[in-house]
């Protein structure tokens, strides 16, 4: 999959709007395509799915749906394109891909409930006196 991903070259500017927006289509589609060989490289099927992935990935392109200018499209194409790169080559390890795309930017999901369920009196006093 590797060898199918160096052929793709990001072209030189878009023209307008419509060709960026149809590049990053592309790109969008060829990140797609590589989610298998990636599960399969960095063995994400006990963590993640493919479509959580897709969503993630879709989720950070939607993230910069605000930009209008060509040239900063193509420049964020560019990185796009360079980090599906580095990810396909095997350039980063295991826990990276976990904690960029998987756990995600909010880190770990934190337990909503009390710290205090199994305490006792003694340790609840304890806690209460000293750290107040």
């Amino acid at each position: 999959m590797a060898f199918t991903l160096r052929g793709l070259k990001v072209p030189p500017n878009s023209v307008n709007l419509e060709e960026a927006r149809g590049r990053v289509f592309d790109f969008f589609r060829s990140a797609c395509r590589s989610m298998p060989a990636i599960m399969d490289i960095y063995n994400l099927h006990d963590v993640v799915t493919i479509s959580q992935l897709r969503s993630t990935i879709a989720s950070d392109i939607r993230k910069n749906a605000h930009v209008t200018n060509p040239k900063v499209i193509d420049m964020l194409l560019f990185k796009g394109m360079e980090e599906l790169g580095n990810i396909v080559e095997h350039a980063k390890q295991r826990h990276h891909i976990i904690g960029q795309y998987v756990v995600g930017r909010q880190g770990l999901v934190q337990d909503l409930n009390t710290k205090d369920d199994g305490m006792s009196d003694f340790l609840k006093n304890f806690y209460n006196s000293n750290y107040l």
